[in-house]
């Protein structure tokens, strides 16, 4: 195999640990999958549950292909509206990835922000930083999302979708930062005595620099583990959001919705609206956890 940057990838020390955990490399593909069926929902999906002339309600309820009455072109069945699940399910894992994605990224970029700074100042911000952590800690996460997603539909009553997810991005990350940012703070107060460190203050090295330039990038590495992880609680507080109706609105199909939107129908005989996106919920949760639980065995040298 000639030399090139994925034949080293592909035999580098990562990838062979990853083969060698059975389950952590099925969760990977099956995330694979999943990232792909979402981002290609517009291709892959048979129908687009956005466009009015591709929905009809003479179609409501339609029960799975395998079942009696159904109509073979829906293959997991319609809901009251006449939308095709399976169709919903891939532009909902769409959503879901994206909002649980970008509100990861944003804690993240705070939490280390505000944890580098409380780590390397240290003084009157440091404890300013870690008291408002510990009070953010009293509170449940999915509470603090609740409640700055309130916030934000009670200013922007007639929010449209796009900005409805933003405010649904920014509740789950202001929910979620204090994590990255105990961490970041933890590994900054190891790092910020180490020789090098020392050595660019005493040559006068801008502070800013020396964390931005040498000690982010050696903390990074909890960081990130922790950051999959996340990924699935962000997903679980999406759907939980948006099941509560704070989340996205109906006309914009996330796993939420469509599963508050099965609920009403789950003792009436029409199980298929709430079952499928639910189990569609447990695999890419389940997947992302086991893969976040491997990288944090993987990352840990105590285990290597």
């Amino acid at each position: 195999m000639p030399n090139t940057f994925f034949s080293r990838w592909w035999q580098s020390q990562f990838i062979y640990s990853l083969k060698q955990q059975k389950l952590a490399l099925v969760a990977s593909l099956v995330f694979i999958l999943c990232l792909i069926s979402a981002l290609g929902a517009r291709w892959i999906a048979p129908f687009n549950p956005y466009l009015a002339n591709e929905i009809s309600l003479d179609n409501g309820l339609l029960p799975p292909a395998w079942l009696e009455g159904a109509n073979p072109s829906y293959l997991l069945g319609t809901d009251d509206q006449g939308r095709d699940i399976f169709s919903a399910i891939l532009y909902g894992t769409q959503i879901s990835l994206i909002v649980s994605i970008s509100s990861v990224i944003l804690s993240l970029v705070i939490g280390s922000l505000l944890g580098l700074i409380s780590g390397y100042i240290g003084g009157i911000l440091d404890v300013f930083i870690m008291r408002m952590c510990d009070v953010m800690l009293s509170f449940p996460a999915i509470l603090l999302a609740l409640l700055v997603a309130g916030i934000g539909r009670a200013l922007f009553p007639t929010a449209d979708s796009s900005l409805a997810l933003t405010v649904l991005i920014v509740s789950i990350a202001l929910s979620s930062w204090v994590q990255y940012a105990r961490t970041v703070r933890g590994s900054t107060l190891i790092e910020k005595n180490k020789e090098y460190i020392l050595a660019a203050k005493l040559i006068g090295v801008n502070p800013l620099y020396i964390m931005i330039s040498h000690i982010l990038p050696n903390v990074l590495t909890p960081v990130m583990v922790l950051a999959s992880v996340q990924v699935a609680t962000a997903i679980i507080i999406e759907a939980t959001l948006s099941f509560l109706g704070v989340g996205m609105p109906p006309t914009t199909p996330s796993l939420g919705t469509l599963i508050r939107t099965g609920n009403d129908f789950l003792f009436s005989g029409e199980w298929w609206i709430a079952i499928f996106p639910g189990l569609m919920l447990v695999i890419l949760s389940v997947s992302v956890n086991l893969v976040g639980d491997w990288l944090r065995d993987y990352f840990n040298p105590r285990l290597r």
